[in-house]
Formats: C-alpha cells, sequence, structure tokens
C-alpha cells in the first residue's frame, strides 16, 4: 500500500478533480473512437438511423393490424406498401406542379427583377442603371466562377448514385425485418447482457417509447405545418405551392434552423413571383403560425417527449451539423432525447424484492398460536405426490389428523402425520 504522506500533499478537492477528469478524458477518448466507427459506417450508419425513426412512425399501423388478427407478415407488407403509396403520390403531385408552374415562375422572377430595376432607380435610393448592371454582372462571374466546381458537384453525385440506391434498398430492409421481428430482435439483443439485461431493457423500452412519441408528434406538427403553409401558398396564386409546402414539411423535422431555411425560400420565391406586398404578408402568416406550433402544437404533442430548453436544442443541432452535416442535425434532436430518458432507467435501482419465505425448521411446527411442544425433527423434503404449498397466502391450515393434512403437521395425539 502506498504511504499515506504522498496523498496528503495534494488537497481533497483537486484530487476529486483530478479523478473527474480522468474520468471524462476517458470517456470523451470512447466517444471520439466511436464516432469515427460511425463516421467510416456511415454507408450503414444513416440507413439504418432513418430505418428506426420510419419504424418509429410505421409501428402502430402495424400493431393495429396484428391485434385484428392479421399475421406479422401480412400486416408489415400492408404497413410498407401504404408508406409507398404516400410518398409515391406525394412525389407525383411535387413533380407535376413544379413541372407545370416552373416556366410561369421564371416569367414572374423576371418581370419582378425589372419591377425591383425600375425602383431602384427611380425610388428613394436614386441608384444609377450603371451601378445596378455592374452588380448583375458580379453575380455572373461569379456564376461562371463557379461553374466548373458546380459541373463537378454534379458529377460526383451522379457518381454516387449507386451507393444512393443501395442504402434505399438497405433502408427498406431494415424498415421491414424491424417492423416485422422487431420484438425477436430486441430479446436476441438482451441475451447478451446477462445479468444487466432488466436495466438494458428497460433503458431500452423507455428509449422507444419516446423516439416513437417524437416521431410521431413530429410528424404531425409538421404535417399541419407543411399544410396551412401549402393553403397560404395557394391561395396567394404562389407558382411551385406543392414543392414549397413539401419543402416546409421536411424542414420542420429540423428545430429552429429547418424552418428558417424553408421560409426565406417560400418568401423568396414569393417576392419574385407575386412582389413585395405579398411577400411581406406570407412573411406575416408565417410568423404567426410558427408561434402558434412552438406554443400550442409543439407543447402538446411533443413536449412530453422532448422536454429541452431552446438552448439546449441549438447546441444539440449545431454539435450533429458539425459531426454530420444535414443528416446529423435532423437525428441529433431524436438522439439526445433517447438518451435522455434513457440514461435514467440504466442507472436506476429497481426496489429490492421481497425475500423468499423461509423453510425452517419452525415452519411446519402446526397452526399458529399452538403452543405444543414440538418433535425437534427437521422437516421432511417433499416428494412428487405431495400437495404444494401456497407460500404466498402463508402455511395452510389443515384439519388435525383429518384427510388432506400437510407431512409434519400435528394430529390430535400429537404425533406427525405423514400422507407419503
Amino acid at each position: 500500500m502506498l504511504p499515506d504522506r504522498p496523498t496528503k500533499l495534494v488537497p481533497p478537492v483537486l484530487a476529486k478533480m483530478a479523478a473527474w477528469c480522468a474520468c471524462l478524458i476517458l470517456v470523451g477518448v470512447v466517444v471520439y473512437f466511436f464516432a469515427l466507427v460511425i463516421a467510416r459506417l456511415t454507408f450503414v450508419a444513416l440507413p439504418v438511423a432513418i430505418a428506426l425513426l420510419l419504424t418509429a412512425l410505421l409501428f402502430p399501423l402495424t400493431n393495429s393490424l396484428r391485434q385484428a388478427g392479421m399475421r406479422p407478415i401480412y400486416a408489415t407488407w400492408i404497413t410498407m406498401l401504404v408508406a409507398l403509396a404516400v410518398l409515391t403520390g406525394t412525389g407525383w403531385l411535387v413533380g407535376a406542379r413544379a413541372s407545370d408552374e416552373f416556366p410561369n415562375l421564371v416569367q414572374q422572377v423576371q418581370v419582378t427583377a425589372r419591377s425591383v430595376q425600375d425602383w431602384l432607380i427611380t425610388g428613394p435610393l436614386h441608384l444609377k442603371e450603371a451601378q445596378i448592371t455592374s452588380y448583375v454582372d458580379e453575380i455572373a462571374t461569379m456564376v461562371n466562377t463557379q461553374r466548373t466546381a458546380i459541373t463537378g458537384t454534379v458529377l460526383s453525385a451522379g457518381a454516387v448514385a449507386f451507393e444512393v440506391l443501395a442504402s434505399i434498398v438497405l433502408l427498406l430492409f431494415v424498415t421491414f425485418f424491424l417492423l416485422k421481428d422487431g420484438d425477436r430482435i430486441w430479446a436476441w439483443v438482451l441475451r447478451g447482457f446477462g445479468n444487466v439485461a432488466p436495466r438494458v431493457d428497460r433503458a431500452g423500452r423507455a428509449a422507444w417509447a419516446t423516439l416513437s412519441h417524437y416521431v410521431q408528434g413530429t410528424v404531425a406538427v409538421a404535417a399541419v405545418h407543411g399544410l396551412i403553409m401549402g393553403i397560404v401558398l395557394a391561395g396567394m396564386g404562389v407558382p411551385l405551392w406543392a414543392p414549397l409546402a413539401v419543402l416546409i414539411f421536411f424542414a420542420s423535422f429540423i428545430p429552429i434552423v429547418g424552418i428558417f431555411f424553408a421560409g426565406t425560400v417560400a418568401t423568396l420565391v414569393t417576392l419574385g413571383a407575386k412582389g413585395l406586398v405579398y411577400a411581406l404578408i406570407f412573411l406575416g402568416i408565417l410568423i404567426v403560425e410558427q408561434q402558434l406550433e412552438n406554443h400550442v402544437l409543439q407543447p402538446l404533442i411533443v413536449g412530453r417527449a422532448l422536454n429541452f430548453h431552446p438552448l439546449a436544442i441549438i447546441l444539440v443541432l449545431a454539435i450533429g451539423g458539425i459531426l454530420a452535416g444535414i443528416a446529423g442535425a435532423a437525428v441529433a434532436v431524436p438522439v439526445a432525447a433517447v438518451i435522455y430518458r434513457a440514461l435514467p432507467e440504466l442507472t436506476h435501482q429497481p426496489p429490492p424484492a421481497l425475500p423468499p419465505p423461509s423453510h425452517g425448521p419452525g415452519e411446519d411446527e402446526g397452526p399458529r398460536g399452538d403452543t405444543g411442544g414440538g418433535t425437534g425433527e427437521v422437516p421432511r423434503p417433499r416428494g412428487e405426490g405431495a400437495a404444494p404449498r401456497d407460500d404466498a397466502a402463508g402455511p395452510r391450515v389443515a384439519e388435525p389428523g383429518g384427510e388432506g393434512a400437510e407431512p409434519g403437521s400435528k394430529g390430535e395425539n400429537g404425533r406427525r402425520v405423514d400422507t407419503e
């Protein structure tokens, strides 16, 4: 053992801080290497993460079909076909509206650009036409300069098309088997944890409940948000209102940042197509609707699963965006919510179980209140034909010497009754 004198040279507070720092460094190293592994396996990790989110969203339908008496395989196939039909219908609507309205949008943007140019020249700014022309030329030069980079990006995107297709196939397979055999997969995972399996099971179920509630609530809130904004854009006669509504729907899955980006795009399209007045009206409606969503819909639907301060959400989004870009920002908040709910269950000590009833020599000495002297013999073990004892209800009292008396009970003459 180390002598006490060297340890006394270090103040207790400093020793505790050193111990905490050592633990934090160790945890940081583990998390860092784990993040490196995930980044290396992005081709697999990202489809699996999205499949978990889709499973949490689609499982209520599969579970309802199972409870109605349908076999798991058929319930899973129907759920997948319904989801595929919804995605296909949405894609067709967006594509059809975009192909029909994009030429009209270009014409309206040109008209708006000329109006803005006239206003800059004749308005309160009194800019010269030469200045505006120089600004336009600078923008055109910048676009031409970046043309090579843009072309290279398009070519690289075409090169990874096969990987994207493979990721989609993997995503569908993982979602299908999680819907069909999720309970069996979880039971197989628990078998690898040995004695701590009950804790892992509690933590996993709490995490799954949190993830399901978060995904379903977020989808409901995003659907309401996208529907309202789509109706507003269609009512104003803004071209591409359907694609903009879908963009707002998907952007709602990234808190704070997503709606800022989608709202900016929709406002700029409204400005280019309908002018400044309509753009300001749309921006005002968007702000009011966003406030209603943050203070009414989010607390009612998602608040129970995600009770985070806005500062915590911003920090989590920043970390997720730095580590994994847009995909990391999209999954950062649900991952943080799952960890926040699962850790207490993983470290929680369950209440100790009640001790089993003792089986000492005094247990079979007869009914309570019998003060007769015992024989001092150890009760004989029960054989195969002996009647089981209901330990939860206490020792069974039989009629002295009567039928059905237990082994070891006393008769009227004080002798032990043997029923074997």
